[in-house]
């Protein structure tokens, strides 16, 4: 299996390892397949396997220059007993009328650790099977979840330096406690002034930097990514979808064959982009609705074809989808030109020089058989939140809202009755300002762990290993930096000549 740019050339491919070593192209494209698998397999006997040896399964198809025993050691180190659920991700019965896939029962209770447990797991493997002599950079920009997630993933592993950016004051209080709390002498993460598209926009700059690059090597150093940007962090998250299928067969609410809808609360557009992922490799997926908050860039695209990051930029209850440049967006544009290079490389310019580009109709037509869209407002998913809860008992937090409205909104306006799953990607303790006040009307007393517990005496109920472990967490102090420093900052950090 090899993998090639979004914007090269077929003849400058790599194979798989090295894809998740370097993480980014450099000609600034994303990596996918040359070819898509098309494997061979029994639906029903796949979706009955444990989650260890279904990811192990799908892993292959993908990373076929990985031994096998390395893959099936990698996945059950990766989805072990760091998990408070043994199923990994499971599915919820009927709430409020739909199945909620559960991804935050992790390490740092977030959908991000179902990749970034297994992305370590991945790189350090390729490392050995390619003889790499330099130590790894994971450089990576946060909209909260994705810092923490990798840090923990990646914490005092042997041969790696992990460099978080994150928004100044664009996470929330439990986020930037896990992120300055996490244990590890390779771990730095640093707030930069502005939103999260600026320091991603630097993040890939940084990365397409020659020069610097190049002083990197000098050092003994090379970067790679833990966003979804890192093709070893997007395929892991592939695996979900077919376990979700295959809790709705085995709880009896759909037969083998059905097709089934997901709605994906997305802001960088990677989780989806794995729904997409799963429907091309055979799974019976209808329709996958594309869910965003008041930064509903994804939700104007969908609608008309045209991408438009010029607009105002919304700080809200759901920080991980505050976003404006969708990155991810760049490999489902490049399945819908038909792996029109040129087409790809120039919207992805156009997106860069004038902030918007157009689809043609045609591509436009692709996307409208597969792809829905909405968005919901901040009030909306307060109200969203609170619906679920006093229908039935369960707590989702803002993110898994976004996706809750829409949902209930396409099925109001669409007529289809398609089983629909949503995908809740965090603990509402993650969040529980924003929950506490959608169920009471009223704002917690104070912010972050005292929040945690006033929301706990509201709702009782057991709190989770990963929830009970946030008070052990020692912060460290938080640094702030303007993006055109985050450069300096990493020679810094890595005490580069």
């Amino acid at each position: 299996m090899n993998y090639r740019s979004t914007r090269g050339n077929v003849k400058d491919a790599l194979k798989s390892s090295d894809a998740v070593v370097q993480g980014l192209a450099p000609d600034g494209g994303l990596y996918v397949p040359v070819d898509f698998p098309k494997p061979a397999y029994d639906l029903e006997k796949l979706i009955q396997l444990p989650y260890q040896k279904l990811a192990q399964t799908i892993l292959q198809w993908f990373f076929n220059d990985y031994p096998a025993e390395q893959l099936a050691d990698g996945t059950t180190k990766a989805y072990a007993d760091q998990w408070d659920d043994d199923s990994i991700a499971p599915l919820s019965r009927q709430k409020a009328g739909f199945n909620y896939l559960e991804l935050y029962h992790g390490p740092t209770l977030a959908f991000k650790d179902i990749a970034l447990q297994m992305l370590p797991q991945l790189m350090t493997k390729a490392i050995k099977l390619n003889g790499v002599n330099r130590d790894i950079v994971i450089l990576t920009a946060t909209s909260g979840d994705t810092g923490t997630a990798s840090m923990r993933g990646f914490s005092n592993v042997d041969g790696t330096q992990v460099i978080v950016f994150y928004p100044d004051g664009g996470v929330s209080p439990v986020q930037l406690k896990q992120m300055l709390g996490q244990p590890g002498q390779n771990l730095t993460a640093v707030a930069v002034k502005g939103n999260f598209d600026d320091a991603q926009t630097q993040v890939k700059q940084i990365f397409n930097d020659q020069a610097f690059n190049q002083r990197l090597i000098d050092n003994g150093y090379q970067f790679s990514s833990a966003n979804s940007m890192n093709i070893g962090r997007l395929i892991p998250q592939v695996v979900y979808y077919f376990a979700a299928y295959g809790q709705l067969v085995e709880q009896g609410q759909i037969k083998l064959g059905d097709a089934i809808n997901f709605t994906v609360p997305t802001g960088n557009f990677g989780d989806i982009l794995a729904g997409w992922y799963a429907k091309k490799l055979g799974l019976p997926i209808k329709k996958l609705i594309c869910a965003s908050n008041e930064n509903n860039v994804l939700t104007d695209f969908f609608t008309t074809g045209r991408y438009d990051r010029r607009r105002d930029f919304h700080l809200t209850s759901a920080p991980a989808m505050d976003i404006l440049v969708s990155s991810n967006l760049e490999r489902l544009l490049f399945d819908v030109y038909d792996e029109d290079t040129a087409s790809v490389k120039d919207l992805m310019e156009r997106l860069q020089n004038d902030g918007w580009y157009q689809i043609t109709a045609a591509a436009k037509a692709k996307l409208d058989s597969e792809f829905a869209a909405g968005y919901a407002t901040q009030s909306q998913v307060a109200g969203e939140i609170k619906y679920v809860y006093e229908t039935s008992g369960y707590l989702i937090d803002p993110h898994t809202a976004v996706g809750s409205f829409v949902a209930r909104q396409y099925q109001k306006n669409s007529h289809d009755q398609t089983p629909m799953v949503i995908v809740s990607t965090a603990s509402p303790y993650k969040f529980p300002e924003t929950v506490y006040h959608a169920l009471t009307g009223q704002d917690t007393q104070q912010q972050g762990l005292p929040s945690i517990k006033q929301l706990h005496d509201l709702v009782g109920g057991e709190l989770t290993a990963g929830v009970k472990e946030l008070f052990d967490h020692q912060p460290r102090k938080e640094s702030v930096i303007a993006p055109d420093d985050m450069e300096n900052l990493i020679a810094q950090v890595l005490k580069l000549k």
